[in-house]
């Protein structure tokens, strides 16, 4: 019987891979032009890790982490998402006593089990960052700016980043009070997802999916949190979106928006387009680094799912420029010139040079064949004359001329050559 791959999982095959490269390469330059450093953390933790990292009441505790007991009877977690794995190892690196501000960035697969759908897998790919050390309104401005830059400069159209601050330890709790005095009359309407976060954190029924407790909180005229900020959080909120128009970032208000974690303070945003769900989002966590275990350290960061990016670059045909092309494809004419053939590739290769040959025992016309479907700029003919002689013949596809070049002088030539066209392109 043949095995298939699991659930809510997918191959990456030739063809597609290349625009999934091409979005990571994006992703890097944005990053590091930014002085962002790259951290890899494990795919999978300690599940008490995720629990009080990303929340009891959230949708990824209670329903979607991939849980596991290994064989020293230890609860493991495959990571469902990336933040609270780099503050772990943020504070058990002790990283927080080298530098002032640590700059973290991170690519690769997360793990939900959730009903799979387009755009949404079991195992999907995140890119993201962490911003470790400040509680500046101009660095959430920047953060929330390189979310939105990263997918716009990659060519996205009709992006839209919807901001909301979420309050902190001083007006949350009034906040909650006020919502709590305003909801628990009318708990048993509430659907039970929504009574639970009541117990727990009210703030997140602004994130149900029901239309029914949205109406209902409409209906109750629950106040959002961004209107009952207090005097700190409402001068940080107004400096972040001061600091958001000076850089151009088109973005509106939205009083509702709270995200799905519970550990998110003040500055909370998504990267939204027409049509279309949440590309990318993040947030503030001030109190996060202190609940693993670490100082009282301010961070902030976002993420971003690579499969909508990718989803969304197909639907608006974006254009990414994928060379498939070879520099060099070595034709053997005979088995005479296979091992000069080997000698040469490998030389070729040694100087950065894309450089394929044949391994199947083709004609020499299927061998020239290939390198035309290949768009090679050369193809570099090896037979027993040519062996004999000490010469290598040297095509042009393009142009088609033809001429032997001594052996010890092949390699220097193609580079001579190659390095002519491209400036001349």
């Amino acid at each position: 019987m043949q095995i298939q791959k699991p659930r809510g999982t997918y191959d990456l095959l030739p063809g597609e891979i290349e625009l999934w490269q091409a979005f990571e390469k994006n992703v890097r330059r944005h990053f590091h032009v930014a002085h962002y450093t790259e951290i890899r953390t494990p795919i999978f933790e300690h599940t008490e890790l995720f629990v009080r990292g990303v929340g009891e009441t959230t949708d990824i505790v209670e329903k979607e982490m991939y849980n596991f007991v290994d064989r020293g009877n230890r609860s493991l977690t495959l990571r469902p998402e990336g933040t609270a794995g780099v503050v772990r190892a943020y504070v058990e690196n002790k990283r927080y006593g080298k530098v002032d501000l640590d700059k973290l960035y991170y690519l690769g697969p997360m793990f939900r089990y959730e009903r799979p759908q387009g755009g949404r897998t079991r195992q999907f790919y995140q890119y993201g960052c962490e911003v470790l050390g400040s509680n500046a309104p101009e660095l959430d401005a920047e953060v929330v700016q390189l979310s939105y830059r990263i997918l716009a400069d990659f060519g996205l159209q009709h992006l839209q980043v919807e901001l909301n601050s979420v309050g902190c330890s001083v007006c949350r709790p009034l906040h909650r009070d006020e919502m709590l005095a305003l909801v628990l009359p009318r708990q048993e309407e509430f659907c039970s997802d929504c009574q639970r976060r009541m117990e727990k954190n009210p703030l997140r029924m602004f994130d149900c999916k029901h239309e029914n407790c949205q109406r209902l909180l409409t209906e109750l005229q629950v106040p959002s949190i961004a209107e009952r900020l207090c005097a700190e959080c409402a001068e940080h909120f107004a400096t972040v979106q001061e600091h958001l128009t000076a850089m151009s970032v088109p973005y509106q208000l939205n009083g509702k928006l709270v995200r799905g974690l519970d550990y998110y303070t003040r500055t909370a945003w998504e990267v939204t387009t027409e049509g279309s769900s949440t590309l990318a989002g993040g947030g503030r966590y001030n109190g996060l680094i202190k609940e693993l275990g670490g100082p009282d350290i301010p961070g902030i960061g976002f993420a971003g799912g690579m499969e909508r990016v990718i989803q969304l670059a197909v639907e608006q045909q974006v254009y990414v420029p994928v060379s498939d092309s070879i520099d060099v494809y070595v034709a053997v004419a005979d088995a005479s010139a296979s091992l000069p053939a080997t000698e040469l590739v490998a030389a070729l290769r040694a100087e950065g040079i894309a450089t394929e040959r044949d391994f199947n025992g083709k004609s020499l016309k299927s061998q020239l064949k290939t390198a035309d479907r290949l768009h090679a700029q050369w193809v570099l003919l090896l037979g027993e004359q040519e062996v004999a002689k000490g010469v290598v013949g040297m095509k042009s596809l393009a142009s088609g001329e033809q001429m032997d070049v001594p052996a010890d002088k092949v390699v220097a030539t193609i580079i001579n050559s190659l390095k002519k066209e491209r400036a001349s392109q």
